[in-house]
């Protein structure tokens, strides 16, 4: 079996549909380490309740980006991770560290990228007036929101919408698509070529869940 890491900032709630996920049997994988950079992040309370270990670091504390990020792959080493998901961590990854994981870190974004990357995409779409907007699953590479694109969705932005209400929205589809996106990532079906992401048929078995 797979072992996944879910990397958080804050309330968690994709690393919650990643949970439930796992607990159905629906990703066959085990989540061996949720790593944190905020030690109030209620994620990290959604990991203990779950007998999950968890990994929280103070980014102030340490000098420079190699020093926590050092100490994270040695969680990661320890635990022996094979796929990290990133679930509303609000740090950028170093290269370095995306080369130690190539293909196997994975993150969620609320926008259809390439369009309002960053963290006020819910913000910059409504403002830009756009009448769609969505959900990406991509992988991570070097830049910022631009690694190949893995699955996608979309949300229709309503006349007189809040960012508040467009969020909730943004979560149902969320909570659905990331652990699809993840199960087909452990389940070794997603081939990169260039910048397109290619999903292999699975078992007859896997099309029943």
């Amino acid at each position: 079996m797979k072992n996944l890491a879910v990397f958080v900032s804050g309330s968690g709630s994709n690393l919650q549909a990643i949970i439930d996920a796992i607990d159905r049997g629906f990703i066959k994988a085990g989540l061996a380490l949720v790593v944190s950079d905020n030690e109030k992040a209620y994620a990290l309370e959604r990991a203990r309740k779950n007998n999950i270990d968890t990994f929280c670091f103070n980014p102030k504390k340490y000098k420079n980006r190699s020093a926590y990020e050092n100490l994270i792959m040695a969680e990661l080493s320890k635990r022996k991770i094979d796929f990290i998901a990133l679930a509303g961590f609000m740090r950028i990854l170093s290269p370095e560290f995306v080369a130690e994981y190539k293909n196997r870190i994975v993150n969620i974004h609320p926008a259809l990228l390439p369009s309002f990357p960053g963290q006020r995409a819910l913000k910059d779409a409504l403002n830009y007036g756009v009448k769609y907007t969505g959900v990406t699953v991509h992988f991570v590479d070097e830049g910022v929101d631009s690694g190949p694109i893995i699955m996608q969705d979309i949300e229709p932005i309503k006349n007189g919408d809040r960012e508040d209400r467009l969020l909730e929205r943004i979560h149902k589809i969320e909570h659905r698509l990331y652990p699809e996106a993840i199960k087909l990532l452990v389940e070794g079906r997603l081939i990169i070529e260039g910048r397109r992401v290619i999903v292999k048929e699975g078992k007859s078995e896997d099309k029943k869940d």
